[in-house]
């Protein structure tokens, strides 16, 4: 087993990680920018390593700094968390390089399935369905009109390194796609020192249904369900739920069978997350593989009873699966809901602050995950998101009412909050209807 863990990351996935290796007996090492000095990861951890100034870049993107913590605190391996350098194939290798061992899988399969076109090519070879597209990169705007006439519009053109929502345009015309062409090249190149692209058919109106899988080095691999993420704003995801309501039992056992197959077939190690649209006919495309562990995965422990983050750590320490496909057993409904430092009212701006109040709720199936505390300054420069509101019911009606009631009672005083906004959602009739898909935010609240 493991003995120290150095923590790559911050914020609630950082104390998440910390309090995992808390029960199992390992140490942690928490590191931080300037800027999160008095942050709770590092108050938990029992060591903490300040790693530069408060721009990620200098900080925790720094690889050089965030192995020389590693060095200098003696930690035997990294997890990355998610966000960052989670899904940095460069990091991994070099952790490997030098003898520390990195949470996560080896680096070559972040590279391939980090690639969206590497990865869908790869995914088609393993027997996944994937949306019709262009065979790798499209290398011209001429390229992609000739396509985008073949498979018929809509079409969406995506950055190959593409992630978070960034990097795509949908496109209903030949105009619209000669429009939208350049600006995704040049924002691809930003965000991802990367401007290959890829074209695929839109699927509109989809559900996105993601499956969690765990995958062992011993050729072991099992999924622990599906989540239904389509509660999204501009590609960002805000509610999520599991067991997906779209799916019966003959379409979730299909989707977890499809997945388990493609992680044995490449030789997937640890945890990682097979994302699916579902469109109108049932039908399932892969759309992508997150090599990490999602923010939203407490609502698969909640349904299964497995903690993610220690099996991450079992498998990085090379023990087989601690279970089998027919062990996993689902129980209830789980909801969650992304709590972010922000005003709907204005754009979803980021609010930054002081906390001046705090009361977290509590309860039977409630949990909060969550970094944030009384006197706690929440800094302007990372991801606006400060909390993680769970909830588990015997069913998908009781586990809206108890995220209803949880976030009546939860008060983030001091900072404006997406709280009301989320309300909202669960009080629309289609939402509990569940008549909705991943436009449901845009059409409903006439967000763009």
């Amino acid at each position: 087993m493991l003995k120290k863990v150095l923590i790559a990351n911050r914020g609630e996935i950082a104390v998440r990680i910390i309090r995992a290796c808390r029960e199992m007996g390992i140490r942690t090492v928490a590191v931080y920018s300037e800027a999160d000095k008095e942050a709770l990861h590092t108050k938990l951890a029992d060591e903490a390593v300040c790693i530069g100034p408060a721009q990620s870049a200098k900080s925790y993107l720094n690889i050089k700094a965030i192995l020389e913590a590693a060095c200098l605190t003696g930690a035997d391996s990294i997890h990355p968390g998610f966000g960052f350098l989670s899904e940095n194939s460069n990091f991994a290798k070099i952790c490997e390089e030098i003898g520390i061992k990195f949470i996560g899988p080896n680096y070559k399969l972040i590279d391939l399935l980090g690639n969206k076109s590497k990865a869908k090519e790869t995914m088609k070879r393993a027997g996944v369905p994937v949306v019709p597209g262009s065979d790798g990169l499209i290398y011209s705007k001429e390229q992609a009109i000739n396509l985008a006439e073949k498979i018929k519009y809509p079409v969406m053109l995506k950055a190959s390194a593409g992630g978070g929502g960034r990097g795509i345009r949908i496109a209903h015309s030949k105009q619209e796609l000669e429009n939208v062409y350049d600006l995704v090249k040049q924002e691809a190149k930003v965000s991802f020192n990367d401007d290959s692209l890829y074209l695929e058919k839109f699927i509109e109106n989809p559900r996105h249904v993601e499956i969690q899988v765990l995958g062992d080095e011993f050729g072991n691999a099992i999924h622990l369900g599906e989540r239904d993420c389509s509660i999204q704003r501009r590609n960002q995801k805000v509610l999520e739920e599991t067991p997906s309501p779209v799916l019966d039992d003959k379409l979730r056992a299909k989707m977890g069978e499809t997945a388990v197959k493609a992680v044995k077939e490449i030789g997937y190690i640890n945890a990682g997350t097979i994302e699916f649209l579902v469109d109108k006919n049932k039908d399932f495309y892969f759309m992508e593989m997150n090599t990490r562990v999602q923010v939203e995965h407490p609502i698969t422990e909640m349904i299964t009873g497995i903690d993610i983050i220690k099996e991450q750590i079992k498998i990085a320490s090379g023990e087989k699966l601690s279970y089998t496909q027919k062990e996993i057993k689902f129980t209830g409904h789980s909801m969650e809901a992304r709590i972010n430092a922000e005003d709907p009212e204005k754009n979803f701006m980021p609010c930054p602050g002081t906390v001046k109040e705090l009361h977290l709720p509590g309860g039977n199936g409630i949990r909060i995950d969550t970094a944030i505390y009384a006197g706690y300054k929440i800094p302007p420069t990372y991801d606006s998101m400060i909390a993680k509101v769970i909830v588990h019911g015997k069913d998908r009606n009781e586990s809206i009412a108890k995220m209803k009631s949880a976030l009546a009672e939860l008060v983030v005083d001091g900072v404006t909050t997406n709280i009301e906004f989320i309300l909202k959602i669960l009080d629309d009739e289609d939402f509990k209807n569940n008549n909705y898909d991943t436009s449901f935010i845009a059409k409903k609240f006439k967000i763009k």
